[in-house]
């Protein structure tokens, strides 16, 4: 649908604050019963939005603390909008989609980061990281950072459209829309789940993505690497639990590398939620394995077709500019 080059990092019914000394009203509990499918196994059909204001690391305003009070939940939303308004000039969340230039190319028509921090438990979260308990990615190992140092570096690469990053090259969707694990991102952040007894698929908005969960199987020999990595899905009661491995290096979430092992749980909690908790290990990239947890929430949809590459012409303007500014260097 909408198009943003480069990789984009990761950038949800209000309950009353009750008065000091006072006990909380609580809500009178819904009836709900878990809606099951005709194996029944819990139906996560549908379609589903993790739209949030909620960081994936804690910010330093929240230090030490995983949750707010209502009040503060509601001084940071409205901060937070109003700040990363992308129709303002001075905008920090243009400069930093557009870097240096700050060029708008795109408004808040176009965004869709949701208007409140995720709720889980009925509390709002400061993070999408539960642990470690600093809501912060645990530090990189040395050879993950020269790992990172490096791949850096080739983004400075024009000379083969295979030098650009995959989410460039509308190979995968930008930020780890499709993941594992699946991070909210800028916009497009839908995700329609079809679920037979035998396969689970996950059609993501952003790019083209979609994840085919096969359930009961068996993973393919290490040397077979995939962009999203291969998932295979059991049922733990009534929690979807989908193990990925055998990704490629070049997939490379928040520096990893084929190695990555990553563990998703789906829990249908009401009828407009799935609380999505992930374990995110790779012992050659992380000093620590790391979980993070928030809801999908159900939408209206629909999930809108994204056409990366359709009447783009960023990709032959990155290369041509580039040898532009070859010829430049060469005839002085």
């Amino acid at each position: 649908m909408y198009r943003l080059l480069g990789s984009i990092g990761v950038l949800m019914a209000m309950l009353a604050t009750p008065l000091a000394g006072q006990a909380p009203t609580r809500a009178k509990p819904r009836s709900w019963t878990v809606p099951r499918t005709p194996d029944g196994h819990p139906d996560l059909q549908g379609t589903w939005t993790n739209s949030t204001l909620t960081p994936m690391e804690r910010p330093d305003t929240f230090a030490g603390k995983a949750t707010v009070t209502e009040a503060e939940a509601h001084a940071y939303e409205k901060e937070d909008l109003e700040t990363n308004d992308i129709d303002r000039e001075d905008s920090p969340l243009l400069a930093r989609i557009n870097g240096a230039n700050a060029v708008g190319g795109y408004n808040n028509l176009f965004i869709d980061r949701g208007s409140e921090l995720a709720r889980v438990d009925g509390v709002k979260r400061t993070s999408l990281i539960v642990d470690p308990p600093d809501g912060k990615v645990p530090p990189l190992t040395p050879e993950a950072r020269k790992r990172m140092a490096a791949m850096m570096r080739s983004y400075d690469h024009y000379d083969s459209v295979k030098d650009r990053p995959l989410s460039e090259r509308c190979i995968i969707g930008f930020g780890s829309t499709s993941g594992p694990p699946m991070i909210p991102a800028l916009y497009n952040s839908t995700y329609q789940i079809v679920q037979t007894p035998e396969v689970v698929m996950i059609l993501v908005e952003m790019v083209h993505d979609a994840r085919i969960i096969r359930m009961n199987g068996t993973h393919p020999p290490s040397n077979v690497h995939q962009w999203l990595g291969d998932s295979i899905g059991h049922w733990e009661g009534d929690t979807l639990v989908v193990d990925t491995t055998n990704f490629t290096g070049q997939t490379a979430f928040r520096g990893s590398g084929e190695n990555l092992h990553v563990i998703e749980r789906f829990t249908r909690t009401d009828a407009d939620t799935i609380l999505y908790r992930v374990t995110i290990d790779d012992p050659t990239t992380f000093t620590k394995k790391w979980m993070m947890e928030y809801p999908f929430v159900a939408t209206a949809g629909p999930v809108f077709e994204y056409a990366c590459h359709e009447g783009n012409y960023a990709m032959p303007d990155i290369l041509g500019g580039a040898r532009k500014s070859d010829g430049a260097a060469a005839s002085k």
